[in-house]
């Protein structure tokens, strides 16, 4: 049951702490496939982060935004929708990765 909690506050974290938390994890906790996943969270929420940013810096101009608006929303949406994701496949005791970084770590 521990493993299952920790896996589901590390998914959690990305609505409070989407940095801090697996930071933590990644230092406090032994398990190896918790360390995987806090990797994977905490990478997962820089990229999407990135991606938004990106898609602000294009919507600036009325020629990019066609291209930079979806991708604040689709982007946006991804961060809230992943981590429920994940805490649903932690709780129905499924592997589950995540999507884009899961197969680099």
């Amino acid at each position: 049951m521990e493993d299952k909690g920790l896996r589901v506050i590390l998914h959690a974290s990305a609505f409070f702490a989407p940095c801090l938390v697996p930071i933590l994890f990644f230092i406090l906790i032994k398990d190896e496939g918790i360390k995987r996943l806090s990797i994977q969270a905490l990478l997962f929420q820089f990229i999407m982060w990135l991606l938004i940013t990106i898609g602000g810096i294009l919507s600036i101009t009325i020629i990019l935004a066609i291209i930079g608006i979806p991708m604040m929303i689709i982007f946006g949406l991804m961060v809230i929708i992943v981590p429920i994701i994940g805490i649903v496949k932690v709780l129905q005791d499924e592997a589950w990765e995540y999507p884009i970084v899961g197969k680099w770590i």
